[in-house]
């Protein structure tokens, strides 16, 4: 039977007139040659009926989303071109969808999980699962606020002095059951953006309006004189493709390692090499800089009457640490980056 029918040969250089041939089953391993690896089924040729698709929030949170994608393992390619960014896993397909259209699609079952914000699911009610919450922000990792706004010479101080006025807001649907729920009539308008400058021109009587630190807010002459509810983003499911096993399972590890990449935010990890007289004194003074209740991984080095210890810390608070850790007798000090905290 035909050599070439049992295995692909790659030249790695002018192959040897003389072949010596070791033959187990179907395997032939050749001298100056290399057998290209024997096919596989990858999960490149899944069927995409068994793909889990996933969206990501297009808008304001793309960019910080693809990055904590990418601490948490997956590479996400956009394309100007395109709203199906391509992803280094196989078993996912991405759709770039609207952070106020997300909720709906997800409890349609046009996607079987994707990332929004917990103020669109309220907005648009929708009956979804809610696996998990993720704590980020286009510019901070804190929530953002959806507050009331006047201008700074009104007299409103409360949602129940807005009695037969006018609020513009993007979220027309929450702010309308939220002034009905306490029995305020008012006339909500949807604004489909500049909201700020409408409260200024007196446009409208108020605005509801989402914010971070309320700069924006405050540089258009208006001031927040109630706080509705904090936002921030959640990971959502189909509740049919949450009852898949294989589905729950891909929608649980992606939700696992982005609230691990989360956790690893704004921390570094910290090594050092500390004499066993110096041992108690460094890890004393790791514990009351930390404020935490466990103790610092230490370990005996070999043969040698030192040890390394070694632990986490807030990247802010390092500046200060090292010079102390040196003072009181620790050597050799790593700091490195962390890309998640499972």
């Amino acid at each position: 039977m035909s050599r070439q029918r049992h295995a692909l040969w790659t030249a790695v250089a002018p192959p040897p007139l003389e072949l010596d041939v070791a033959r187990s089953n179907t395997i032939f391993i050749c001298r100056g040659l290399r057998p290209s690896p024997p096919y596989v089924r990858t999960p490149l040729s899944m069927d995409k009926n068994d793909q889990l698709k996933l969206g990501i929030p297009k808008g304001s949170l793309e960019s910080a989303t693809i990055d904590l994608f990418k601490k948490a393992g997956w590479k996400i390619t956009t394309s100007s071109r395109s709203y199906f960014p391509t992803i280094d896993d196989p078993s996912i397909r991405c759709m770039l969808v609207r952070a106020q259209e997300m909720a709906r699609y997800v409890e349609a079952g046009t996607l079987d999980a994707g990332l929004t914000g917990k103020d669109w699911i309220m907005e648009n009610d929708s009956q979804v699962e809610v696996v998990a919450d993720l704590v980020y922000s286009k510019a901070s990792f804190q929530p953002t606020r959806w507050v009331l706004a006047v201008p700074h010479d009104s007299p409103i101080r409360a949602p129940e002095d807005l009695q037969g006025k006018r609020v513009a807001t993007e979220l027309v649907q929450y702010t309308k059951r939220y002034f009905a729920e306490r029995h305020v009539k008012v006339d909500v308008e949807f604004s489909w953006g500049a909201t700020e400058a409408k409260a200024a021109e007196g446009l409208v009587d108020a605005i509801v309006e989402v914010t971070e630190s309320g700069s924006t807010i405050r540089a258009h002459g208006l001031k927040i004189v109630w706080e509705l509810f904090t936002s921030n983003p959640q990971i959502i499911a189909n509740r049919e493709a949450w009852k898949d096993p294989a589905k729950r399972e891909k929608i649980e590890q992606i939700s696992l390692l982005l609230k691990g990449a989360l956790a690893a935010e704004a921390k570094v990890g910290i090594k050092m090499n500390v004499p066993q007289d110096k041992l108690d004194t460094i890890v004393a003074l790791l514990e009351r800089k930390l404020g935490r209740i466990t103790s610092p991984t230490v370990s005996p080095l070999y043969r040698s009457g030192w040890f390394a210890v070694e632990t986490i810390i807030s990247e802010d608070i390092v500046r200060d640490l090292i010079p102390e850790l040196i003072k009181y007798g620790a050597e050799g000090i790593v700091e490195y980056p962390l890309n998640k905290i499972v």
